[in-house]
């Protein structure tokens, strides 16, 4: 890495990969798409599997999980002899979605299958005995757990013992001991060689029903079969690809095909209920971007608020009319979320600020009766103002329950982990990113201590830096629309796979005014050196210092050099390269 800016505008520094310096013409931006590749790590061998991420050459065999063919075994087995089954899921998006492909496929073959999804403030996470139980007097003789069971070590056991047969999928990491289920299938586990610890619940659960797929059309009867033929698995991954992108997996390997094929789906608006809430939230396209800040904000809003099932009936129904009503219910609860996270927003950054401090290297914020639905995305917040891993939680009843998010080089859940190994909490799991936890209020600064010290170990001894790693430096004249044409066959984008970051040098401040309903956003154009123009927008940049000297009249003509994103932008159907900027540097 070389650092190209010391300190800008902003206060942070701006690296850039040696190895991806482009010195090119403004005619070989192909090349440069191929440099920030490699600079990404990957192999120029694999740059075009990479651009074109087919399910074909990602698709791995299911039976490379373990336990994959033990659970495959169970199910088919129950299936074939008229045994109901119950699936068990998650309030989140990630468990829903897995919920509902497992439901949907059960019921093409005529299966009997029942769920069940617990209350975040009722039952909490993970498996419930009471609602074991409950499945179990329903009839069910077979419990699939999908996004969760890892940790239900006693709730496996009653399971068993009351004479259902188990089979756990899950993709968190695993406690030394797992369940003693009759399959557990988890690419995290520490004998799982399969290469797939990055998938989500879902993706882990899509596998399952391939495998089990498979088998039925060896084993099935001649009904099952004609009904697996007239089934296209494929039309699940607009699931997938909701559970993987809104649960922050990496986009990766196969994680990438099942996004870039789930979008197609998506698109194709199979599923009535996601076409009915794509109208409802006027989604006319669903990229990456509206599957996780729009449609599964909405989703979510279920299972934050209240409970998570009128999330997955909206997935499971095909009546156009119920369709409507939970989509707008949904819609209207995202709404009251956003204005009980706002109010609970300004609390906590109060507390935050007068908590954070030099030298500190997590973040841990707590209040009394803060609604704990919402505590997920309020830490998501805190972790990017201060650039640290932050803890939100709320006191209740002498209980503290919480959520975390975490900065790229800090795995959260193995901190989360380590704290439920060691007494400190009572209840926890998650994955680097994020992790939710619960503990006693007595131990809230033995896990302020554990937390802060946790991430100082895995840090090192160093600070957090709030250092920006582009991807490529160049001249702001190769800003342009072929770039943002080849830039975007990078898509899809995400998690480990973020848009590109350049650092363009010689743009020419020419103009700059605010824009956008309550002057949202910063709008204006540059100069390049070859004469052309750049349109720039920023967004949350207004009052900030690179606001005020773009909206400085006397900054015109003033050569910078600029961060940003570069995107296509279309204004009444005119279509120009258009640079967001995050930073500027003199």
């Amino acid at each position: 890495m070389r650092k190209v800016v010391e300190k800008s505008m902003q206060g942070r520094a701006w690296l850039v990969n040696d190895d991806i310096k482009s010195d090119l013409p403004r005619s070989a931006e192909d090349s440069l798409l191929h440099k920030i590749l490699i600079g990404r790590g990957i192999a120029p061998a694999d740059i075009e599997k990479y651009l074109n991420p087919s399910l074909r050459e990602y698709m791995p065999d299911p039976f490379e999980l373990v336990d994959c063919d033990v659970a495959v075994r169970v199910v088919v087995d129950a299936i074939l002899a008229g045994q109901k089954i119950a699936v068990y899921g998650d309030y989140d998006v990630d468990g829903i979605t897995s919920t509902a492909i497992f439901v949907k496929y059960l019921r093409m073959i005529g299966v009997d299958v029942v769920w069940h999804l617990p209350t975040r403030e009722g039952e909490g996470y993970g498996l419930n005995v009471d609602a074991i139980q409950s499945l179990y007097n329903d009839g069910a003789r077979v419990l699939i757990t999908v996004d969760c069971g890892i940790s239900g070590i006693d709730e496996v056991e009653f399971a068993k013992k009351i004479g259902m047969r188990v089979v756990v999928t899950d993709h968190h990491s695993p406690d030394t001991v797992i369940p003693n289920a009759d399959a557990v299938v988890n690419p995290k586990r520490v004998d799982d060689i399969s290469g797939l610890q990055y998938l989500a619940g879902v993706g882990v659960a899509f596998l399952v029903l391939v495998a089990i797929n498979r088998e039925l059309r060896a084993r099935g009867t001649p009904e099952i079969q004609d009904k697996i033929r007239q089934f296209n698995l494929l039309n699940l991954l607009d699931c997938v690809a909701l559970g993987t992108i809104c649960d922050t997996m990496p986009l990766i390997g196969l994680n990438r095909a099942f996004v870039a094929t789930g979008l197609k789906v998506l698109n194709l608006r199979q599923n009535l209920g996601l076409r009915t809430l794509m109208g409802v939230a006027m989604v006319d396209r669903v990229s990456v971007f509206a599957a996780g800040f729009v449609l599964g904000p909405r989703l979510n809003a279920a299972g934050r608020l209240d409970s998570a099932v009128p999330a997955l009936e909206l997935l499971l129904t095909d009546n156009p009319l119920i369709a409507h009503d939970l989509a707008v219910k949904l819609n209207d609860m995202n709404q009251e979320r956003i204005n009980i996270q706002n109010s609970i927003m300004i609390q906590a950054t109060d507390v935050a600020e007068k908590y954070c401090h030099d030298g500190r290297c997590s973040l841990f914020v707590c209040g009394d009766n803060w609604h704990g639905g919402v505590m997920g995305i309020i830490a998501g917040r805190l972790k990017d103002k201060f650039n640290l891993p932050t803890c939100v939680a709320t006191r209740v009843d002498g209980v503290i329950n919480g959520s975390g998010r975490s900065i790229p080089g800090i795995n959260l859940g193995a901190i989360i982990h380590d704290a439920l190994a060691q007494g400190v909490i009572s209840e926890g799991g998650g994955h680097a990113a994020a992790a939710g936890f619960s503990l006693p209020v007595e131990n809230e600064r033995m896990f302020c201590d554990f937390l802060e010290n946790s991430v100082r170990q895995q840090l090192n001894g160093n600070l957090p830096v709030c250092d920006v790693i582009a991807d490529v430096e160049m001249d702001a004249g190769g800003a342009t629309m072929k770039l943002v044409k080849d830039l975007a066959k990078m898509e899809p984008f995400g998690q480990a796979n973020p848009e590109p970051i350049l650092i363009l040098h010689g743009a020419i401040l020419q103009y700059a005014d605010i824009r956008g309903k309550n002057g949202a956003h910063l709008h204006g154009f540059f100069r390049t050196s070859a004469g052309t123009k750049l349109e720039f927008a920023g967004f949350n940049l207004v009052g900030t210092p690179v606001g005020d000297f773009l909206l400085d009249g006397a900054n015109i003509n003033t050569k910078i050099v600029v961060l940003g994103r570069l995107k296509e932008n279309n204004y009444k159907g005119r279509v120009t390269a258009q640079l967001l900027i995050e930073d500027i540097a003199l």
